[in-house]
């Protein structure tokens, strides 16, 4: 009953101050849907994929050019490197981005409690309603986040923003995309490294390379169950073909191409 009062005293007030050009009103803020991929998993993923389709891709084009291994394995781990360090400075400045956004929504939604409690009481009250609470409900939820202006704004921040503090680190999340990516990506270049040591012929170590890269694209493609949810045989059925047939364009594109500066 003390709460109804309350509330009904905040809207009055809200709008009396509405009519008289003391404030504007807020305009609904655009909701931004965050996934939740689970900290690190859906860097790791999505790296190693990038590593092998890339690098299998380079493989596969220089084989179809008939290049030769040491070609293969020169642009192959050029690639590696350079393209991991990428994919980590993106996965970083992702990461950074995606906290500096939290922490300026924060800020921005902080300033409007602390300047116009009045409103953010009335908003997350229609915000609960149109969840289905009960009026009583609705009004002791508010009741209960507005003793504290931090919950409170912690409560704006899920219910009107759906968004929530990341738990990704900026370094760590580069870090682990960069590792996976490298581990990923030496796959289908395993083959021509064992060449070193063991004479393989090119035929058979382009096999080799193509049976690793199958198996590890269905593995990760499989492991994106941890991040979409999907089912993973599908999703490992899914990767390895588009995999398979990024490796058949180049190699498509290497045979093409295998008689230019002869």
């Amino acid at each position: 009953m003390v709460f109804s009062k309350k509330l009904e005293q905040a809207r009055a007030s809200f709008l009396s101050r509405v009519k008289a050009g003391g404030i504007g009103l807020i305009p609904a803020s655009q909701k931004e849907s965050h996934g939740g991929a689970g900290a690190y998993v859906g860097d790791m993923v999505y790296g190693g994929l990038d590593g092998i389709v890339t690098t299998f891709a380079i493989v596969s084009g220089v084989a179809g050019a008939q290049l030769g291994s040491s070609i293969i394995l020169i642009l192959g781990l050029a690639n590696l490197l350079a393209d991991g360090f990428s994919m980590a400075t993106g996965a970083y400045l992702s990461a950074k981005s995606e906290r500096e956004y939290y922490d300026w929504e924060r800020q921005r939604e902080s300033k409007e409690v602390e300047n116009f409690p009045e409103s953010e009481l009335i908003e997350l009250y229609d915000i609960y309603l149109e969840q289905g609470y009960s009026e009583q409900d609705a009004k002791t939820l508010v009741e209960i986040k507005s003793r504290n202006a931090e919950r409170l704004v912690d409560a704006m921040m899920v219910e009107e923003l759906n968004m929530l503090p990341s738990e990704r680190k900026p370094i760590y999340s580069g870090m682990a995309t960069f590792v996976s990516f490298i581990i990923a990506g030496v796959v289908p270049l395993l083959a021509y490294l064992i060449g070193f040591f063991v004479v393989i012929p090119s035929d058979m170590a382009f096999y080799v390379s193509l049976s690793l890269s199958g198996l590890t694209l269905f593995g990760l493609g499989a492991a994106k169950k941890f991040v979409t949810g999907l089912n993973p045989f599908k999703s490992g059925l899914e990767m390895m073909l588009v995999g398979g047939l990024a490796a058949a364009v180049a190699y498509l594109v290497g045979d093409l191409l295998k008689g230019i500066g002869q």
